[in-house]
């Protein structure tokens, strides 16, 4: 047997504390998160289409978490700030927010200055859902088809504006690739505040059409009588807007969707990002979250881990849309 002097054995035993008090935060964490309000980041502006999933999900989310869920609009760079601002937040759980394939996937390969560039930069959660795009023009607009609106784009190549979320978002790219596709030239106007800032520039008459992502609050406008609603970029009938035509079975090619994901900052404690995962898929299986997503949202829950090769994968879309379109990522 080893005997240890009496300094040798004091100098073990407090080594043997500090890493028990070393284990302790963990164990703390994983029993106490969360204590306090939680703040979700949205990366656009209020009124679009990214507002009511991530208002929807923080309502949610409170419920199961039992603390506040604050949702915080930060608009610009299409959706890069907001985004960057997740993050580069302290990884406690306490700051998470939405994501968007156009922001992870796309942007990366055209702003080098990003702290972002593939999923290893941050934290995959939960997916909330994917929507397609529609093509919207003003109630008193003189195209009643969807046909209409397309010679009317191909006699004024260039002229017709369309009002799109942000440069190269989801709705910018597929414009470039409808136009490639159909042999068409309709210009896009970005703007940085979202798809909301883009539907009040076609509301103001400031361009002839929006391309919309999804279609929650577009019913509402319908009936209102300030919008008409031409066509879906999906196959078949989208329901909200069964009045749609859907482009692809016109037979005109397009691929892209908007994914939206729940995102954190990289290096959460395993503990708090099991909860945030749980809680999440809690919150996207509720009845409650089944009948919102039914205005326009597809569900498609998977884990982080499916998360991050999704993103991966529509990287390599967005390249090799680039590519089509005689442009460098």
């Amino acid at each position: 047997m080893r005997l240890y002097s009496r300094g040798t054995f004091a100098a073990l035993l407090q080594l043997a504390f500090t890493f028990a008090w070393c284990s302790l935060p963990s164990l703390a964490v994983a029993q106490s998160y969360p204590n306090r309000p939680i703040t979700f980041v949205v990366p656009y502006g209020p009124a679009g289409s990214t507002d009511p999933i991530s208002r929807q999900f923080a309502t949610q989310l409170e419920k199961v978490l039992g603390v506040e869920v604050n949702v915080e609009n930060k608009p610009g760079g299409s959706g890069t700030i907001g985004f960057g601002m997740i993050a580069r937040a302290k990884p406690d759980g306490y700051t998470i927010g939405l994501g968007t394939n156009s922001i992870l996937a796309y942007q990366p390969l055209v702003n080098q200055s990003l702290p972002f560039k593939t999923p290893d930069a941050y934290q995959p959660i939960a997916k909330l859902g994917v929507m397609p795009i529609i093509l919207v023009v003003r109630a008193d607009a003189p195209w009643k088809t969807f046909e209409d609106f397309l010679a009317h784009v191909k006699k004024n190549p260039n002229k017709v504006r369309a009002s799109v979320s942000g440069l190269r978002t989801v709705p910018d790219l597929l414009a470039q690739e409808f136009n490639r596709n159909s042999d068409l030239k309709l210009r896009t106007i970005p703007f940085t505040g979202g798809s909301g800032e883009a539907l009040l520039a076609l509301l103001g008459n400031r361009v002839e059409a929006t391309l919309f992502t999804g279609a929650v609050g577009i019913p509402g406008q319908v009936q209102a009588g300030k919008v008409r609603v031409l066509a879906a970029f999906k196959q078949g009938v989208y329901d909200p807007v069964p009045e749609a035509v859907s482009t692809i079975d016109q037979g005109y090619k397009t691929t892209l969707s908007a994914q939206f994901y729940v995102m954190g900052p990289k290096g959460l404690p395993k503990e708090v990002l099991d909860k945030l995962v749980g809680a999440s898929a809690q919150v996207i299986n509720s009845p409650e979250y089944a009948t919102f997503a039914k205005e326009g949202y597809a569900l498609d829950l998977k884990s982080p881990e499916e998360l991050a090769a999704e993103i991966v994968r529509d990287t390599q879309t967005f390249t090799e849309l680039l590519k089509m379109l005689d442009q460098k990522p």
